[in-house]
């Protein structure tokens, strides 16, 4: 068995098997969470999870045959050296002039296949190399399927070249953070960069190069000090061991790493892990909060339904609907003669243009605009029902949640004029008993007029002295007198009993038009008001499921 093999099987396993499948559903758990925000959250906060999505959906899709380890360091850590080491061949330029590397070198072990992946992740053609051939025969087996990448200095004094090596330290899948033994203890190096893989402590990998230029002693107190350094980064317990390109130690420890990482199959998949662990950290403040149960409360509504119902004209129309019952009503019931000059003038109900059948296509009401006094207080009871919706909630859903009660409302004065203007108030239909009280008029009006035009006749024979006929009497009463005398009575005493009656149903039918229209004004409050706001929460419990998704 080769050094190699023997180191390789004494390294430790770095972090917990990840399956992709699971991975698969996290993401799609992140995803989930954007739709669920996005109309509710500002862009700049969802940033981060919509690039983990994007990039964890590209690099799945590529090779998984793969494994991307990137070689990142400060000008001078030697690096490139270390790079030509692993490769065996001069690949990428070492030189005296800092900053050496420009652009990433790009070195592939094994068979072609991985032109797609770095396209993906930008290296230039003529920056790329393959490192095994029938020449090797078995001696580069173990690194089949590694993609290592010389990044250029992350301390360079070209801004060109650190926004190149930030850029590619977000895609690939492992990180040997290389450090000379001068400058392993950089501020820049551990705050700006080691600190930040926290989340990516499963794909980081830490050698202190050039130890060669250090005896034994040294090197191992520097490497002591270097993983106290890297505790307080938050990376305790990841590899961090001496190296070197040339002489003691040598790359066995640093090549037994990268073996086992390819054998594995495992630094993309923890890799996007950590993304999306980091993502997940990132957003749960938007979620905190666990606000089981209905966040509307009725109360609120049902004053809100009021404030409406006052503002849409409600009572004025109920009103008119006691007043329009008793004036049809009398015009039914009443005297027929007295019923003509009824009708020449229209109840309350037309006068409100509200007088529309049942079904029929609403008109614009007459009712007078809602004063500032009841705007004002429809403005309030939304207010109070969004804060209370909103209470308890993370920023920025009660602000979402206030938007949303306040979206729709340049609609609701229209909806609550159609509201009014098309509730069936129930005075299309005329009871029976209108219909048999009208008809008893009819007959005491009819026998009122039989016995007038009776007492005229004998009046007129009387005046021209022609004989008359006698009339019955009833009692002491001429017939003619009675009916007429008795048709009379009749009428007032039936319109006296029956008025009682008119004024208890004329209250019923107010009742019933003001439930009819509060229940209509209270169907606008809800899709104009309150439904924005359930909308909102549905979106704060969707999210908040994803997230849970997501961080599994």
């Amino acid at each position: 068995m080769s050094l190699v093999e023997r180191i390789k099987q004494a390294i430790p396993r770095q972090g917990g098997t990840v399956d992709a499948d699971r991975l698969a559903d996290r993401v799609e758990g992140l995803r989930r969470f954007v739709r669920a925000t996005e109309d509710h959250v500002p862009d700049a906060q969802l940033v981060t999870a919509r690039t983990v999505i994007d990039r964890a959906g590209e690099r799945l899709a590529l090779s998984r045959a793969h494994t991307v380890v990137a070689l990142a360091g400060a000008t001078g850590s030697g690096k490139s050296s270390l790079f030509n080491a692993l490769c065996r061949f001069q690949l990428s330029r070492v030189g005296v002039r800092r900053p050496t590397t420009g652009v990433a070198h790009a070195c592939v072990w094994g068979p072609q296949g991985a032109g797609p992946l770095l396209d993906w992740l930008g290296v230039p053609p003529n920056r790329r190399f393959t490192r095994e051939s029938a020449l090797d025969g078995n001696d580069e087996a173990g690194l089949r399927g590694l993609v290592l990448l010389d990044l250029p200095d992350f301390d360079s004094i070209e801004a060109r070249h650190r926004l190149e090596v930030d850029r590619l330290l977000r895609l690939v899948d492992l990180v040997v953070w290389v450090l000379d033994p001068q400058k392993y203890a950089d501020r820049v190096v551990h705050q700006q960069y080691l600190a930040q893989f926290q989340r990516h402590r499963d794909v980081t990998v830490v050698v202190l190069n050039q130890a060669d230029r250090l005896n034994r002693a040294d090197s191992e107190r520097l490497v002591a000090d270097l993983r106290r350094l890297l505790e307080a980064d938050g990376l305790g317990g990841v590899p961090a061991f001496a190296t070197s390109a040339k002489g003691q130690p040598g790359l066995d420890m640093l090549r037994a790493t990268l073996e086992r990482t390819v054998e594995q199959r495992q630094a993309a998949l923890q890799r996007l892990a950590g993304d999306v662990s980091g993502a997940v950290g990132e957003l749960e403040p938007l979620v905190a909060a666990d606000v089981g149960g209905e966040k509307i409360q009725p109360a609120a509504v049902d004053r809100l339904a009021e404030s409406l119902a006052v503002a849409a004209g409600v009572p004025i129309v109920v009103t008119a609907t006691e007043r329009t019952y008793r004036h049809r009503a009398t015009g039914v019931l009443g005297w027929p003669v007295a019923r003509w000059a009824r009708k020449l003038r229209p109840d309350p109900l037309r006068r409100l243009h509200l007088d529309q059948p049942a079904g029929g296509t609403p008109a614009a009401s007459s009712l007078p605009e809602s004063t500032a006094a009841q705007k004002a207080a429809v403005t309030l009871a939304s207010r109070e029902v969004a804060e209370q919706a909103g209470a308890g909630l993370p920023e920025p859903w009660p602000a979402a949640v206030t938007a949303a009660s306040r979206a729709h409302l340049d609609d609701v004065p229209d909806a609550m004029d159609v509201a009014v203007a098309s509730a069936d108030l129930g005075m299309a239909r005329r009871p029976f008993w209108w219909r048999l009280v009208g008809g008893l008029q009819w007959l005491g009006a009819a026998a009122a007029l039989v016995g007038l035009l009776w007492l005229a006749v004998r009046a007129a024979f009387a005046f021209l002295g022609l004989p008359g006929v006698d009339a019955p009497e009833v009692g002491r009463l001429p017939l003619p007198t009675a009916l007429l005398l008795g048709g009379l009575l009749f009428g007032v005493l039936l319109s006296i009993v029956v008025r009682p009656i008119v004024g208890l149903a004329a209250r019923r039918a107010k009742a019933r038009a003001e439930r009819r229209l509060r229940a209509a004004i209270a169907e606008v409050a809800d899709v104009h008001i309150v439904a924005p706001m359930r909308a909102v929460l549905r979106s704060y419990d969707d999210a908040r499921d994803a997230l849970r998704t997501a961080a599994r």
